[in-house]
């Protein structure tokens, strides 16, 4: 039975969600192997949406949304979406970690790291 008031996953955004999980970026198919091994101890969804938004990666037990920005993201429009976004975000009691995509590829570890510190209990 699916609640009234459900928010993750609408069923609306189903196919934009399943064309971005087949289409990840270099940066997030390089993050999603890591992720997706469980080397942090934490279960992570690709894709996942929350309200109207698709995050690029969500811890559903530290309430974490892992979000790789590219060039877009770093242009007056790009920054005013994401804050706009982020509070929604933050409204629904989830944290949001941006992190630039070619620091994945720059410096892996400490990119796993500074995911890990957002960590509750580690």
């Amino acid at each position: 039975m699916k609640l009234q008031n459900q928010i993750n996953n609408l069923p609306h955004l189903k196919k934009n969600r399943k064309t971005l999980r087949k289409n990840l970026t270099p940066a997030e198919a390089s993050l999603w192997r890591i992720l997706k091994s469980k080397q942090l101890d934490r279960k992570f969804r690709r894709q996942f949406s929350v309200g109207n938004y698709i995050l690029d990666f969500y811890c559903h037990s530290e309430k974490l949304a892992v979000e790789l920005d590219g060039a877009h993201h770093f242009t007056k429009e790009g920054i005013a979406d994401d804050k706009v976004r982020d509070e929604f975000l933050k409204s629904q009691g989830i944290i949001v970690l941006r992190i630039e995509n070619k620091k994945v590829f720059d410096n892996t570890s400490q990119v796993i790291d500074l995911i890990k510190s957002y960590f509750k209990n580690i």
